[in-house]
């Protein structure tokens, strides 16, 4: 009998500006939903800086080293075309982006998560217009805000959307003349302070203003934690500090951290996952 192997849910986590927690989140995203059942499939669209790739490589070998069975994703990087030709270039970008996720169609995963570079790339793009849930990073100020929409300084009324914003809009009508598709956009707020600061509170404000014009929804992201940083070289997460035995304590400071993992997760209105039938999962 033949398999049929449905499309899979496609994550996108984009933006076009660094230092944002992107990748944190990406890999963060990827090892919850391992976590939860899904079998999730990962694509790097920044090759050359590989931040996703590194992570994940850097998981394999603890994995491998320690001899502990962390889940892992089936992974995918897609390296941009040396071809001169701008045309040429991106029709070989488009063949190796399509080719990639249909491998990973291919392998079973319900879920797909991608990590676009932090510029204007046309495989960037090319990934936005794939999405069913594209999620972008901001750090809680005005400073991240711009990449949304320019805002007046005096009153913080929003000027015009930005070039990003508009990418973005670019990017749904792409999606849905390829297959009638929609997706949804959420903005998550990283690095939020713990006081209510005024600077915290204009930036919400002035953030939901913009979410009605230009269509997305907000969502709390992770505080300024250094768990994060501690894990990222092994490739771990919050959700392996027991089953990876390195000696980090659970603090209150982790659950919390970890609960902002769950906490986003559970905000993306993800499909559920796949029946899986008696006796496949040996046979695979």
């Amino acid at each position: 009998m033949t398999t049929v192997h449905t499309r899979p849910h496609v994550i996108v986590l984009g933006n076009e500006k660094g230092g944002s927690g992107k990748s944190t989140t990406s890999i963060h995203i990827v090892v919850a939903l391992l976590r939860d059942g899904y079998r999730v499939g990962a694509m790097d669209l920044d090759a050359r800086q590989g931040t996703l790739a590194g992570t994940l490589a850097a998981r394999r070998n603890f994995v491998e080293a320690k001899g502990i069975p962390l889940p892992l994703p089936e992974f995918r990087p897609v390296h941009r075309s040396a071809l001169d030709n701008r045309l040429e270039a991106e029709a070989e970008e488009c063949q190796r982006f399509e080719a990639a996720l249909g491998e990973l169609r291919e392998a079973g995963a319900e879920i797909v998560v991608i990590d676009c570079p932090g510029a204007d790339t046309h495989l960037s793009r090319l990934g936005h217009s794939y999405a069913d849930t594209l999620i972008t990073p901001i750090n809680d100020s005005f400073v991240d805000f711009s990449m949304l929409a320019k805002v007046d300084p005096d009153n913080h009324d929003i000027v015009n959307p930005s070039i990003y914003s508009e990418m973005v809009w670019e990017a749904r009508k792409q999606r849905f003349i390829r297959d009638r598709g929609k997706f949804d956009w959420i903005v998550m707020r990283n690095r939020l302070a713990a006081s209510e600061a005024r600077n915290k509170r204009d930036v919400g404000e002035t953030l939901e203003l913009l979410a009605k014009r230009i269509g997305f929804r907000t969502q709390k992201g992770f505080g300024e934690r250094v768990i994060f940083r501690e894990l990222y070289l092994q490739g771990l997460t919050l959700m392996d500090v027991k089953e990876a035995n390195i000696g980090i304590a659970m603090g209150l400071s982790h659950i919390a951290a970890r609960n902002e993992v769950r906490a986003l997760v559970g905000a993306l209105k993800l499909p559920p996952r796949r029946e899986r039938v008696a006796g496949a999962e040996a046979a695979a």
